[in-house]
């Protein structure tokens, strides 16, 4: 049998192939994010096991899968997987819901302090400050204190309500969204639930946590986003398209709400000539939530071990 990386975002994958030479299988990795089907499907028609991060799997791809038993995805989200696909075509599907929850859940939790406390906006007008040889940072305020603020989770699934228990402690009143979740576990997280709009309205800061899916496809628009406070920040570490880019970069520009932390976009890279330009009040990072050694670790150990079971 033979296992087949279409791409991956670590150093190296010298520990998985290593697993896999041991338990009799051959093993094979490429770079093939943004490459074209046909490119794609040329390294991976002999796959038995396909490990996919980022490569796009629609149904195309999947009807000319002939020998793939089993499709891994690298990852929470499973929106560049069609699923309903892979079951027509006689092909289990499986993902790694938990091995970075805690990874994601500090990193929104990073981004909520970084704005508050406006720590990446600092460092350049201390840099701007000591290059006049002034000692002035009035460009920096106003800045508020967080204890007695409002913050708005919405989606409180494996992530979201892991940042509800790390931040229930600092003091700020936490209000959340998420219709689907049941009345037993409302009851066990003890968490105020409120509708999407009234937390748009209510919330001081909001950190989206909902899987993507054409429901929650831009949840963030210029009309959820014309419902937030002037001096509210968006944090965003769930997938790209659940912000609308464009219409949160108009918002910031015109300053209808104070600032913005973002981790995922639509497109990735980053474009150098993205929406974003021209938005101060903005704090990106590269689609990091999820990395940490431990993540790392885990992740590989999971997937290792799905194939393993596969085998059997």
């Amino acid at each position: 049998m033979k296992v087949v990386v279409t791409d991956y975002i670590e150093d190296n994958l010298n520990w998985e192939a290593e697993q896999c030479r041991k338990a009799g299988l051959d093993f094979a990795a490429y770079q093939l994010k943004f490459k074209p089907e046909s490119e794609v499907l040329a390294h991976i028609a002999d796959a038995d096991i396909i490990v996919v991060n980022m490569v796009k799997f629609d149904a195309s791809l999947i009807s000319k899968l002939k020998r793939c038993k089993l499709l891994i995805r690298h990852g929470i989200g499973y929106d560049n997987v069609d699923v309903d696909a892979c079951t027509r075509h006689g092909i289990q599907f499986a993902y790694q819901p938990d091995y970075c929850k805690e990874d994601v859940a500090e990193h929104a939790i990073a981004l909520i302090f970084a704005c508050a406390r406006k720590v990446v906006w600092s460092r350049r007008i201390l840099d701007e400050s000591s290059a006049r040889g002034q000692w002035d940072f009035g460009g920096l305020f106003p800045m508020y204190r967080m204890d007695g603020k409002t913050l708005g989770i919405v989606g409180v699934g494996r992530i979201g309500s892991r940042v509800y228990r790390k931040m229930k402690h600092f003091g700020m009143k936490i209000i959340a969204s998420d219709p689907y979740l049941s009345e037993t576990r409302r009851a066990e997280l003890g968490l105020e639930f409120t509708d999407r709009k009234t937390l748009f309205q209510t919330a001081d800061f909001i950190t989206i946590h909902t899987p993507l899916n054409p429901e929650t496809r831009h949840l963030v628009n210029a009309e959820t986003l014309g419902w937030m406070k002037p001096t509210a920040y968006l944090v965003n570490t769930s997938r790209g398209p659940m912000v609308d880019a464009e219409a949160l970069a108009q918002a910031l520009r015109e300053k209808r709400i104070a600032g913005a932390a973002i981790d995922v976009f639509d497109q990735e890279p980053l474009p150098a000539a993205e929406h974003f330009v021209g938005c101060p009040n903005l704090l990106l990072t590269p689609h990091v939530a999820g990395v940490t050694t431990e993540s790392n670790e885990r992740v590989s150990f999971l997937i290792v071990d799905k194939v393993i079971e596969a085998l059997a």
